[in-house]
């Protein structure tokens, strides 16, 4: 009777530390990527003596029609005729205050490819990842970049990991956004084609 009580506790165990890998949230609490952005590795260094001055630092939010992209073999919309979908899965940031009142912003997006039924296989794909820093209309720093995934022969999914540092928000800019989309200057775009 004891070994089953100590089995079944060992296959709950196993089973919540599963559902924890699998869970997602904006801001990547306690996950590899929020770790990535805060403390430059994927786990949590110890605590050091003394911090950095606090600064604002407002959640990430995705820019309008830019959470997902999809391709398709001719008939746009159609489920059955999706090449591939690229999406964002996670986002993190971090804002340090620097003395001469501005703020550093580092953000973190993770994202994944998938394919769809009108795939032929798999390849390897380019994810255009948008950072944009904002205060109401006024655009204080963005950044662009093509991020590539790779998804292998015989999967049917790839995923990538981007972290944009050095965007600085300029002393007297008050209150700010922090947006991330897929997709390029003019919005969202279809994922770029697989290269062989």
């Amino acid at each position: 009777m004891e070994r089953f009580a100590r089995m079944t506790a060992v296959g709950l165990a196993v089973g919540l530390a599963l559902a924890g890998c699998n869970s997602s949230s904006s801001e990547g609490a306690g996950s590899t990527l929020r770790n990535l952005v805060m403390f430059g590795g994927p786990t949590v260094p110890a605590p050091a003596a003394g911090g950095l001055e606090d600064a604002y630092c407002p959640r990430v939010g995705v820019i309008d029609g830019g959470a997902a992209l999809q391709a398709y073999a001719g008939r746009t919309g159609d489920p059955n005729a999706l090449r591939n979908q690229i999406s964002l899965t996670e986002l993190a940031r971090e804002c340090v205050a620097r003395p001469d009142g501005a703020t550093l912003v580092k953000v973190g997006v993770e994202g994944r490819a998938l394919l769809g039924p009108g795939a032929s296989a798999g390849g390897r794909f380019e994810a255009p990842v948008r950072v944009v820093i904002k205060s109401g209309d006024r655009v204080l720093a963005t950044r662009f970049r093509r991020v590539p995934v790779t998804i292998p022969a015989g999967d049917t999914q790839g995923s990538f990991t981007v972290v944009e540092e050095g965007l600085v928000v300029p002393p007297g800019s008050g209150e700010f956004e922090i947006e991330v989309g897929l997709g390029g200057a003019g919005g969202p775009e279809r994922p770029a084609r697989r290269r062989g």
